[in-house]
């Protein structure tokens, strides 16, 4: 049975004990799983009391990530490598899973090529930002995790990622998760975070869209606010790699996974499945 990857934001309001108490049970039910998680709502707390606050820019396209110089780098390192990681680890433990926390440094888990600038749009112009420590996954080390799950040991996993050339890079979680679904062979993968999915209407959480099929996923971007955006991108993705079926769930309450599992949230589905 193929691994099921489930992403997990780092926003307010996420309850990372239901999601470990879930995680768990689904482990000892026999479900294999890999757990990725961010962290950026800790990690904005972080950079602003060490006097180094957090920018963002928006992309031509417009996507929103956040501006990393090494500053940066190192403050996000310090959250998601460490507090972050290591308190899902602890929870997971507590719970009886073998969970082994990894960045995508280790072992060269998720590597790809540091940009060599990005275009941001500032006042309505282009201009290219040099200097900055990010990119995106283009290689999964699958041995290595397959070597994890065989020895019983559910992976945890969050960026940054690694260059080719060695050096530590910010990339996105959920398109990191995609690109581990994809090269995994997963049936299934979640992006879960403190929304019920794509809503029409953001924020009201009554106008959820319960489904989206592959083919509409660039007309869903049109409608999706924020962080979504980024998600759907993640989301089509994972679908364009071979992954059935992407759920973007809402990691608030009990049993957050296994709602997702039952296709709670936002269903995008593959054109075979």
């Amino acid at each position: 049975m193929e691994p099921i990857v489930v992403k997990v934001g780092g926003s307010e309001g996420i309850d990372l004990e239901a999601l470990c108490e879930d995680v768990a049970g689904l482990v000892r039910d026999g479900l294999p799983l890999v757990l990725v998680h961010g962290g950026s709502a800790e990690t904005n707390r972080v950079a602003e009391a060490l006097g180094h606050p957090p920018q963002f820019v928006t992309s031509p396209s417009g996507f929103t990530s956040r501006l990393t110089d090494r500053k940066t780098l190192e403050i996000f390192e310090m959250v998601y490598c460490g507090s972050t990681n290591k308190g899902i680890v602890e929870r997971l433990q507590r719970r009886g899973v073998n969970a082994v926390g990894l960045s995508g440094l280790d072992g060269r888990l998720w590597e790809g090529k540091r940009k060599k600038g990005i275009r941001a749009v500032e006042d309505g112009k282009t201009r290219i930002i040099r200097d900055t420590w990010t990119g995106t996954v283009e290689r999964v080390n699958t041995e290595l995790l397959r070597s994890l799950m065989d020895a019983g040991c559910l992976p945890v996993l969050t960026p940054p990622a690694v260059s080719v050339d060695g050096e530590a890079i910010n990339v996105d979680g959920d398109r990191a998760a995609a690109r581990t679904a994809a090269a995994l062979g997963a049936d299934t993968l979640m992006l879960l975070s403190n929304v019920p999915g794509l809503l029409r209407d953001f924020p009201d959480e009554a106008s959820l869209v319960r489904e989206v099929p592959a083919g509409g996923i660039e007309e869903a971007m049109e409608m999706a606010q924020g962080r979504m955006r980024i998600k759907l991108l993640g989301a089509q993705e994972a679908i364009e790699g071979g992954v059935a079926r992407v759920v973007l769930g809402d990691a608030r309450g009990e049993a957050p996974v296994r709602r997702a599992l039952d296709g709670e949230g936002t269903v995008i589905r593959g054109a075979a499945s």
